[in-house]
């Protein structure tokens, strides 16, 4: 058995010949179609084991590691952008049309507040099919809280719009514009 040449004992790179009939040298380690191979082990020496380091992905099955509030908290603010400019074009609509209506503010202020309830609740169920859908059907990890931050967004600008369109004034000057 030690006469038979094992099939990994021995490898060869085929060079191409040189234009001056020159050996190429090993020096430049960059060249295409030479690698340099560094001293054989021993075929009865083990390979080398690797430890486990822990990634924080953990096993498949196992549950994954509580994150603190925080982070938590953090994620809930990536994308707020949108829901408070949903908020202030909202807001600067029912300004527009609870001036226009005059009248009691407080009925017209308590109607604005319960906008708002809404617009959270929406919030919420957009949070919470994220976390059906994305992460326990799909397997993946949300980072943000931008896509229910987009929905509230809509919502509140299709809020807003819909207080300039019960406010006299604004409706004239658009049939103006477009007529």
């Amino acid at each position: 058995m030690a006469d038979q040449k094992q099939p990994w004992a021995e490898r060869t790179v085929e060079v191409p010949p040189q234009p001056d009939g020159a050996v190429p040298t090993q020096r430049d380690p960059f060249r295409r179609g030479v690698a340099s191979v560094g001293p054989r082990t021993s075929p009865t020496e083990p390979f080398p084991t690797m430890e486990h380091e822990p990634t924080g992905t953990g096993w498949p099955g196992e549950p994954a590691p509580r994150r603190p509030l925080s982070w938590h908290v953090a994620q809930l603010k990536r994308g707020g952008e949108w829901s408070m400019a949903g908020v202030l074009f909202a807001f600067v609509c029912w300004g527009i049309w609870a001036i226009s209506g005059g009248g009691d503010l407080a009925g017209q202020f308590l109607i604005f507040v319960l906008s708002l309830l809404v617009a959270a609740g929406l919030f919420a169920l957009a949070r919470l099919l994220g976390r059906l859908v994305l992460e326990r059907q799909l397997g993946r990890i949300r980072r943000s809280a931008r896509g229910a931050h987009l929905v509230t967004a809509v919502f509140l600008t299709g809020l807003g719009i819909a207080y300039l369109q019960q406010t006299q004034w604004i409706v004239d000057a658009w049939n103006w514009l477009t007529t």
